[in-house]
């Protein structure tokens, strides 16, 4: 084989080296949790399969430096078929220690750690484009080298998806960002931000900010803020704990229990399906948060109904008709699945896409109306729930995609 050393994912350490291609029985496209838990799944069952883009790249790069992961540790672990490769694994290997909550940093070297594992079979160049072709997909990558694959499973993550809701949407860049626009907050020392939101992200974000010293206000349209875990008591009940939570802690007392099982959540009707992930995943910030916002001025509901520029200040007017100047609007207002942002997939693709209200309609393997083209972390969370927003979610994601395809991957095409 022709192989070549590309560098520079964050984190990574080192090189990870991508091969000169031929034709794939499978492309995955995106190298996040789920894209590298999948590839290593695949790869187990002897499929030619690749795992393309920079490994970690949005964990590494757009989510705000300094942070800490809500899950619990046990829901931060990649998933690969002999359980190999967990967190503990990885700081036993690196001398660190394990740490509760999780450092953002750690998370993303782990993830680095754990994409070496999937050795050629890993390319950190990106996806350009996918369009259909009678044998499956013809994938073309930023540098313009294509290949054929049978099938293709894209796995990008919720990086294209952010919120932007329309009263800011005419504040340039430089005035109005979202927190997963990027690593680096040091540029907002001494500065007035408006955080927007109140979940994780935005909590999360508006403490880190105060503690570099910028002056921050949060604006919540919810009347109060949740927190998540706050009563432990109901975590120490034995048998009864175990019946209520499961150990993903996605979602309140017995909900837990149920979105911890995607293969019965996908036979709920959808009606139902949504208010359950809906509540689910309602906005709220870790209970570990509330000690650091002490001091952070907190505006709960209320809304922004006009956003302007005058001057150099950014003036936000308020529903009870007050206002605010400030340097910088950060945006937590979470995201909207749309598959039609995706812009590496060919319009005729899109089209037969199955999408309502833009997440694809998925079956059992993660499969779409398009036959051969899979969706898994965030995309899927409308059709098996909740538990696919989170890292928690790529075991039961990889199980059930490599099943799938093995079940029904026709090898006298090959």
């Amino acid at each position: 084989m022709n192989v070549e050393v590309i560098e520079n994912a964050p984190h990574s350490g080192g090189h990870v080296r991508s091969v000169k291609l031929k034709d794939l029985d499978i492309a995955i496209v995106g190298a996040g949790p789920y894209g590298l838990s999948a590839g290593l799944h695949l790869k187990s069952k002897g499929f030619g399969v690749s795992v393309f883009g920079p490994p970690m790249e949005f964990w590494g790069r757009r989510m705000p430096e300094g942070m800490l992961l809500r899950s619990p540790r046990v829901a931060s672990n990649l998933s690969d078929p002999d359980h190999k490769f967990t967190l503990e694994d990885f700081e036993r290997q690196a001398g660190l220690p394990p740490h509760a909550p999780l450092p953002l940093d750690t998370f993303v070297d782990y993830g680095c750690w754990f994409a070496k594992q999937l050795g050629n079979s890993l390319d950190q160049r990106k996806v350009s484009s996918i369009q259909s072709e009678p044998s499956g997909f013809r994938v073309v990558l930023e540098d313009g080298e294509t290949f054929s694959a049978r099938k293709v499973v894209v796995a990008t993550g919720i990086g294209a998806f952010s919120r932007k809701p329309a009263v800011f949407r005419q504040l340039d860049s430089s005035h109005c960002s979202h927190c997963y626009d990027g690593r680096s907050i040091s540029q907002f020392t001494n500065r007035r931000v408006a955080v927007i939101g109140s979940g994780q992200s935005a909590l999360e974000s508006a403490a880190l900010l105060h503690e570099l010293g910028a002056e921050v206000e949060v604006i919540a349209r919810n009347p109060a803020l949740h927190w998540v875990g706050i009563h432990g008591w109901l975590h120490h009940l034995g048998p009864i704990s175990s019946m209520l939570y499961s150990s993903h802690d996605v979602g309140p007392a017995g909900i837990s229990r149920l979105v911890a099982a995607p293969k019965l959540v996908h036979h709920i009707p959808l009606p139902l399906r949504d208010k359950i992930r809906t509540r689910a995943v309602r906005p709220a910030g870790a209970k570990w948060l509330p000690a650091r916002l002490k001091k952070v001025r907190i505006t709960s509901g209320r809304y922004v109904q006009k956003a302007q520029m005058r001057g150099d200040d950014v003036v936000l007017s308020l529903d009870d008709n007050s206002e605010r100047r400030v340097d910088h609007v950060l945006l937590g207002t979470g995201y909207d699945v749309d598959l039609g942002r995706y812009t590496f997939l060919a319009p005729d693709i899109l089209q037969k896409v199955r999408r309502p209200e833009g997440y694809p309609a998925l079956g059992y393997g993660f499969s779409s109306s398009v036959p051969g083209l899979h969706f898994l972390g965030g995309s899927a969370a409308r059709s098996f729930g909740p538990l696919l927003y989170f890292v928690a979610g790529t075991e039961f994601a990889s199980n059930e995609l490599s099943a799938y395809i093995s079940r029904h991957f026709n090898r006298s095409q090959i």
